[in-house]
């Protein structure tokens, strides 16, 4: 009986940390059904096309659904219209023809493909439609045209399925990405700051960092796709910029205090600042994770009370060891990294008034 509850406790822990992509599998396996009944039921000339462009385009939020279908769109029309042209104006009756006509179908396409990643379907399209005629035994434009088409429907059934079954918002998306990266750096902040009294060296440091940038440069992919669907009128969401550059500005303070805690702070000043590091580390983790909190249930943000007080009580020991000259005969490097965190933690608490300001403007939308 015991391992049925642990079973059935790792089983609803699993579905519950792989929600989103449980409802994208869900959602693409709708997207081939769908697409296939549609092209059956036209009598499409290649059902595989709308099947595959539906299946593409069903991504894991309405964003970039929306994103991906447009530029799908852009450059399968592009692509179909060049190939098409070519494959009606250049003849290529033999195999030196032919190859002389595929480099010049293909080619163009692949250079606007290379300077802009929204052409990337162009060269795929322009091969699609120069050898589909062999094919469906077509001329060369009913092949454009039907590319086209089957690429439309495709797109159409991705972006109603996207919509309709379990949508994904970006909004929420982002929300989630930053409450797991604000946990991420509650963590850190405990693991940099012990450098300060402690050995830590760079690669520890690095294992700490490295999940920050991970998950900083997820958050950045999601955040565009919220104004996709603003644009689209599908949302009306706070807008996601504020939040990204204040997760940006917190992952830098982080930066400078990881390069300051790289070796432990010169005695006597370490011992005297032990207890106020802790303090200031302690406060501010518990504030990150219990503003990721806040954000991912739309709830005010935790006050700052505690956060300033340890840090009050920091600069006060700080100019304590300077007026008692404890930092006299410290090298360069040693005054600098004392001076290095003072000005981290600076930057660190007013970026937490601005991350309250965000958590406050997604508590508003989420209740309004």
């Amino acid at each position: 009986m015991s391992r049925y509850f642990v079973a059935r406790k790792w089983l609803r822990s699993w579905l519950r940390q792989h929600r989103a992509q449980l409802r994208l599998c869900l959602r693409m396996s709708t997207s081939a059904v769908a697409g296939l009944a549609v092209a059956q039921l036209l009598q499409l000339p290649l059902p595989l096309w709308t099947v595959l462009t539906a299946v593409l385009l069903t991504q894991i939020s309405v964003g970039r659904s929306l994103k991906a279908s447009t530029d799908y769109l852009a450059s399968t029309l592009g692509g179909a219209v060049y190939a098409g042209t070519i494959g009606a104006l250049v003849p290529h009756d033999n195999e030196i023809a032919l190859l002389a006509a595929v480099a010049l179908a293909v080619a163009p396409a692949a250079l606007v493909a290379a300077s802009n990643p929204r052409f990337s379907a162009a060269p795929v399209s322009a091969v699609m439609v120069f050898f589909g005629p062999t094919i469906t035994h077509a001329g060369p434009i009913v092949s454009a045209v039907e590319r086209v088409a089957e690429v439309a429907i495709g797109a159409l059934v991705g972006l109603v399925v996207s919509v309709v079954v379990l949508p994904a918002r970006a909004q929420e998306l982002v929300i989630e990405a930053a409450g797991r990266m604000l946990a991420l750096m509650a963590g850190a902040v405990r693991a940099l700051f012990a450098g300060f009294t402690a050995s830590l060296d760079q690669a520890a440091i690095h294992r700490i960092q490295d999940p920050l940038g991970d998950a900083l440069a997820r958050l950045a992919t999601m955040a565009p796709e919220v104004r996709h669907e603003q644009v689209a009128r599908l949302a009306v969401a706070a807008e996601p910029g504020p939040l990204l550059r204040t997760m940006l500005r917190l992952r830098h303070d982080l930066v400078m205090i990881g390069r300051a805690a790289m070796e432990p702070l010169d005695e006597p000043v370490r011992t005297r600042l032990a207890a106020p590091i802790e303090r200031v580390a302690e406060t501010s983790a518990d504030y990150l994770r219990a503003s990721g909190l806040a954000l991912t249930t739309r709830r005010a943000p935790p006050p700052l009370d505690d956060v300033d007080a340890a840090l009050d009580g920091f600069a006060a020991e700080v100019a304590a060891i300077r007026r008692e000259g404890l930092t006299r005969g410290w090298s360069n490097e040693a005054v600098e990294r004392l001076f290095a965190l003072g000005f981290a933690l600076e930057q660190m608490h007013q970026n937490f008034r601005d991350l309250a300001r965000c958590v406050t403007d997604f508590c508003r939308e989420g209740t309004g």
